[in-house]
Formats: structure tokens, sequence, C-alpha cells
């Protein structure tokens, strides 16, 4: 999607590789980039290997917009919309506590065998913007990433439709009134 939207084919002016270890293939050359998330991130810059072509917690347009979201089957949600609710209110709960302190939750995450490294974990909670779950509009999003989905012939169906016929905003919009900062 991000190489379509500024121009490359992702079909033709890209050659795809798979690699088991991206992080020493990219290291040895193997490949000119890649799409790295934490701790592989830090692991390359401790070692000064690349550079950041893209990062969306900082870099417009998509800054602007969640780069992730919660999903459920729609046949769940409406057979279980308390236990939806109460799934929801931890993942928000746990952005909180991220947002909030940082630091304990990179503790919490070595402590409980999630990473290996605090200072790694410290810095990607430091950097992604778990604070932003109140202000952001979800909607928008969905509907910035679906109309350049359909602007690069990802998809056919209009941002509109995606959004009518897969958004269900009801538990985030009870729990940002319920959960107030």
């Amino acid at each position: 999607l991000m190489a379509a939207y500024i121009g490359l084919d992702p079909n033709n002016d890209i050659e795809w590789v798979q690699e088991s270890k991206p992080v020493e293939a990219f290291a040895k050359g193997k490949f000119d980039a890649y799409l790295f998330t934490p701790p592989e991130t830090q692991q390359l810059r401790a070692k000064k290997i690349g550079h950041t072509i893209l990062n969306t917690t900082v870099d417009r347009p998509w800054s602007q917009h969640f780069c992730c979201m919660t999903s459920a089957a729609a046949d769940y949600v409406n057979k279980y919309p308390v236990a939806t609710k109460r799934v929801l209110r931890a993942i928000v709960k746990g952005a909180d506590l991220c947002a909030s302190n940082p630091a304990w939750s990179a503790g919490q995450m070595v402590e409980r065998g999630f990473v290996d490294s605090y200072e790694y974990a410290l810095q990607t909670l430091s950097d992604t913007r778990y604070d932003v779950w109140r202000d952001y509009d979800a909607e928008a999003s969905m509907r910035f990433y679906a109309l350049r989905m359909q602007e690069t012939g990802m998809i056919k169906s209009s941002p509109q439709q995606i959004i009518a016929d897969g958004a269900d905003w009801r538990f985030l919009d009870e729990l940002k009134r319920e959960l107030k900062s």
C-alpha cells in the first residue's frame, strides 16, 4: 500500500524476498529495504545499519491515523456484546497504562518474558502513540486506508461501503465516554 501510494507498482517495481533472519540479511546487503518493526528497528539502530525511510508514528499522512485496529467477527460481537466490550476495555486501558507509565510497562514485558531487552521495550513504548485512542477518529483512519487501497486498485469498494459493511463503533464510542482521561 505504501509503495503504491508513492507511485511504485508493488508487483513490477519491487523484487519481494523472504528471509528467515531479515536483520542479518539486511546488514549483509542481501536486499535494499525492509519493513522492520521493534525490536528489529532498535537492533539495527544500535549497530548503525541502514536508515529510516518512513516512520508511521511521525511521518504524515500516516502518523495522523491509527496504524492498527481491533477486529472481531460480527457473529461473535452480536452474540457476546458484554465480552466484546470487556476485551476492548482491557485493550484501551492497557494503551492508557503504556502511555502513562512506559517504564513500568516495559519492565512488565521483560519480567513476563514477552521481550528480552528492557531498553528496546521502553523505546518502543515511548515511540508508539498509545495516548491517541481517544483523540484519533477510527472511522477517518479506516476511510484513509480504504481510499488509498481504492486509489491503487487494491480494492473496488468505496471507503463508504467498506465502513458501512465492516465497522461498528458502538463499543469504542461508549468507552471513550466512560474512560475519559
